[in-house]
């Protein structure tokens, strides 16, 4: 059975660019191996060991991005204030009154640093489903705390 990942466009088209960068950077991690190859024994040669090395974690990245776009399943949010995989959340954490927004993506997508978070994290699968002034409670392994969602927007205008 073959298990499709949500993700939004944006996640989409991103795995693609960072393919295309991985291909332009294949020749020259082939020409670094050959030259490499070519200072003779390769028992105890260690520019051919990382040239090679290199050369397989780039075409291992470039296998894992390539499987991550073919299973992918691209999620059209619609324009309205329900929380789901490519919406926007603004929240207040009622427990500290502290406020927050979160770009709700799929799991391949995710980068807290950059507010984007799963629909699997916590906090994602908590708010999916809800809509503006929701309190929800998360779960998380040291307990509960409770947000409120302040407003939801598509995170980026519906093409067409």
């Amino acid at each position: 059975m073959v298990y499709y990942e949500k993700m939004t466009q944006q996640g989409f088209d991103q795995l693609g660019a960072d393919i295309e960068a991985l291909k332009k950077q294949r020749p020259g991690l082939i020409k670094a191996l050959q030259a490499a190859r070519a200072l003779g024994d390769l028992s105890e040669n260690a520019e051919y060991s990382a040239a090679k090395r290199d050369l397989r974690h780039l075409e291992s990245r470039l296998r894992y991005l390539g499987k991550q776009r073919r299973y992918a399943d691209i999620v059209h949010p619609q324009a309205n204030a329900i929380v789901e995989i490519g919406k926007t959340v603004d929240l207040r954490f009622d427990d500290d009154d502290d406020t927050d927004t979160y770009a709700i993506v799929g799991k391949p997508e995710a980068d807290l640093d950059a507010q984007k978070i799963s629909q699997a994290s916590p906090l994602g699968a908590a708010l999916l489903g809800h809509t503006v002034g929701d309190t929800v409670t998360v779960q998380v392994p040291s307990g509960t705390y409770p947000v409120t969602i302040q407003a939801v927007r598509l995170t980026s205008p519906p093409e067409g």
